[in-house]
Parts: C-alpha cells; structure tokens; sequence
C-alpha cells in the first residue's frame, strides 16, 4: 500500500473512532432537555417565536452550535447562560435526542 492509502485509513479511523467516543445517549439527552421545553417544546417543536425548532436538526449541528453558545462565540443572553455548564457529553446527549426526533412534513 502506498503511504498516502495509508494516511487515507490512519485518517478515517480515528475520525470514526473519535465520533463513537463523543456519541450521544438520546435517553440521557431527553432527561436532560427538560429545562430546554420552556422555549423549544417537549418534542423540540417550539412555539416560542423566537426559539428554534430542535427536533429532527441534525446531531452535529446541534452540538456545534451548543458548543458555540458554551464558549460564547455565538451570542445570545439565554442560550449563553443554559450552555455555559454542559459538558461535551451533555451536550452529544442533547443533540442525540433532537436528532433521534422524527418529523413529518406535510405539503
């Protein structure tokens, strides 16, 4: 095998290992949400004008903006406070339940 095949499986490994070790427990995240159901609903459906629909977004994007909340590069007075404590596991079980959520859409 040429070096770069090998980088190429050196380099997809360790991402797949890295994202199971971060992986989310939906489980954990739903017990965990429950301070999140004020603005975005028992389900992650909000009806809260101003609060984000969170069922059905996808787990990364999820995370990654929870962490950008955490770390303030992503401002908002509410979120900013919510986000601060979690911990990256908190945060991988959050995304797991509102991802696991699915929704329909309707024409």
């Amino acid at each position: 095998m040429t070096s770069r095949l090998l980088n190429l499986i050196g380099f997809v490994s360790l991402s797949l290992a890295t994202s199971l070790a971060f992986a989310g427990d939906p489980k954990a995240g739903q017990i965990r949400a429950n301070s999140c159901v004020v603005c975005h609903g028992a389900q992650g459906i909000s009806i809260n004008p101003g609060a984000p629909h969170l069922a059905g977004q996808p787990m990364i994007y999820i995370a990654e903006q929870l962490r950008h909340y955490r770390d303030g590069s992503r401002k908002n007075p509410v979120m900013g406070v919510i986000a601060k404590p979690l911990s990256d596991q908190e945060i991988q079980d959050l995304a797991a339940w509102y991802s696991s959520i699915e929704i329909q859409i309707k024409p």
